[in-house]
């Protein structure tokens, strides 16, 4: 279950960092009991502790609620910094890519 899961992906982020419950406890704002129960599964984080993640261990939100490592970008993610001049460009560059794979199976 999802709860189980989030629980089993803050665990492996921990013993990666070699840090203990109560060190994430402690960064996290929460009491140690809580926290271990949150790794067993046995209860759930607010919107705000799951922001808290983020900005305090750096695990993406996506990947702590799916753990899917590399959560889909936009286009327009991927060019929002690129000078106005070269978007038409990129735009032309995805396109023909995009053709080449669709018509890849015919």
């Amino acid at each position: 279950d999802v709860l189980h899961d989030i629980g089993e992906r803050l665990k492996k982020y921990r013993k990666e960092n070699k840090l203990t419950q109560n060190d994430i406890a402690k960064k996290l704002e929460m009491s140690l009991n809580f926290y271990g129960d949150i790794e067993r599964g046995k209860r759930r984080l607010s919107i705000e502790k799951i922001i808290l993640v983020y900005e305090r261990l750096g695990i993406d939100p996506t990947y702590l609620l799916t753990g899917e490592e590399h959560p889909s970008v936009s286009f327009y993610d991927l060019i929002k910094d690129c000078p106005q001049d070269k978007i038409f460009d990129m735009e032309q560059i995805v396109r023909y890519a995009s053709n080449l794979y669709r018509n890849e199976g015919k």
